[in-house]
């Protein structure tokens, strides 16, 4: 596939930035203090499998088993300059997942530049299984953009505060790790976007207190950003605030979050939706509304490692001035088996008016097509090295 022009430059960025932070690393005789001097290779290998109980095609055949994911990871530190990045290789495409050179200014402030994750909702995950959170689909879970952020950890006290110029590739790539705003036409509803964003700025703070038995993490974030037109060049604006807790207590764990989100997109064509793409495909979501999640988990050490059993529920609750648009939900009932250096997810997924986990709503917050929980099943085996 060819690639753009934006996803040219953004990649002659992040090497440049790198470079940057390994050249000015070579000449500096600072002792290393959160990690020793060297680069560090891994990266995984993983293969799927899959059956989707609401497709006569798929149970016929018992499902499909397919190579999923092949990974490189680099990671690099002399002094206090370092760098950390992945590299992702699928059947059909490779991308970048992140890439960044840091300076650690102190032992309290750490200065990320280059293609890092975006601070925005519980501090790793609002999910535990293959398949993400809801949050996931609209950007707001383990996205990663094209920006500086500094990073302050001090007493319990987490600080990430971070500006963003834009995503990682360019508005019309659906090929990418973490949803994006999309450039294109939905095949399903024949309406063509003209919308990216840029200028983002993100804002969370958290923080982390012992108890008898574990710790909790409570906290907030916001996120504020720019949409820009480029058929029009007019530019309208979008915005997003959390508040999230991830507790764990003897093993158990409970995440829980609340968000609210809207994409004041210019010269929209239909200003209740907006496209967003992501690995390799592109839908439509509702423009505004709220998103609420509730997890559970277990973790049992064993002989061999430990299996975590969890389960994930979210629902998206469309807040536009179209009274068609319902709710969208998702429950991922599963556990996570780690043994050596493998680790699987075994998933039992449920959605309704869900995309990617339901028969005839690839969507998320618009118009429901029936009224039924589709379901399916996902094991998703990986080798670390």
């Amino acid at each position: 596939m060819q690639i753009g022009n934006d996803m040219k430059h953004t990649n002659k960025f992040i090497l440049s930035l790198v470079a940057g932070a390994v050249a000015l690393a070579s000449g500096t005789a600072f002792a290393a203090d959160q990690q020793q001097d060297g680069i560090k290779i891994g990266g995984s290998v993983r293969v799927n499998y899959g059956m989707k109980l609401y497709d006569d095609a798929s149970k016929d055949k018992g499902g499909d088993l397919t190579f999923d994911t092949a990974t490189l990871k680099f990671d690099g530190k002399k002094g206090n300059w370092g760098l950390s990045s992945e590299y992702r290789f699928t059947s059909s495409t490779n991308y970048i997942k992140y890439g960044y050179a840091y300076y650690d200014y102190n032992p309290e402030w750490q200065i990320q530049f280059g293609i890092n994750k975006v601070p925005f909702g519980n501090r790793d995950f609002i999910s535990n299984s293959w398949w993400f959170g809801i949050p996931y689909y609209l950007g707001f879970e383990d996205n990663y953009d094209v920006g500086i952020k500094a990073v302050r950890e001090s007493n319990g006290w987490h600080t990430d505060l971070a500006f963003y110029k834009n995503p990682e590739y360019g508005p019309t790539e659906n090929k990418r790790y973490a949803a994006d705003l999309y450039t294109g036409t939905i095949a399903a509803s024949g309406v063509e976007y003209h919308n990216e964003e840029t200028n983002q700025l993100n804002l969370r703070q958290t923080y982390t207190f012992e108890h008898e038995g574990g710790s909790t993490t409570v906290g907030a974030s916001a996120q504020y950003g720019q949409i820009v037109n480029n058929q029009t060049q007019n530019t309208g604006d979008r915005y997003a605030a959390a508040v999230h807790l991830d507790s764990k207590y003897e093993g158990w764990n409970l995440q829980l979050q609340a968000m609210q989100y809207e994409f004041d997109a210019p010269d929209a064509a239909d200003p209740n939706k907006i496209a967003m793409s992501v690995v390799g495909w592109q839908y439509e979501v509702a423009s505004k509304g709220q998103i609420y999640n509730a997890n559970l988990s277990k973790t049992i050490k064993t002989g061999f490692g430990s299996v975590k059993f969890y389960n994930d529920f979210g629902v998206m609750t469309p807040d536009v001035d179209d009274s068609s648009y319902a709710n969208s939900y998702q429950n991922v009932t599963g556990c996570a088996i780690s043994a050596g250096p493998t680790y699987t997810m075994v998933d039992f997924v449920m959605g309704r008016n869900m995309t990617f986990s339901t028969a005839n709503n690839d969507h998320v917050g618009l118009p429901e097509v029936g009224s039924d929980w589709d379901k399916r099943i996902n094991i998703n085996f990986g080798y670390y090295f």
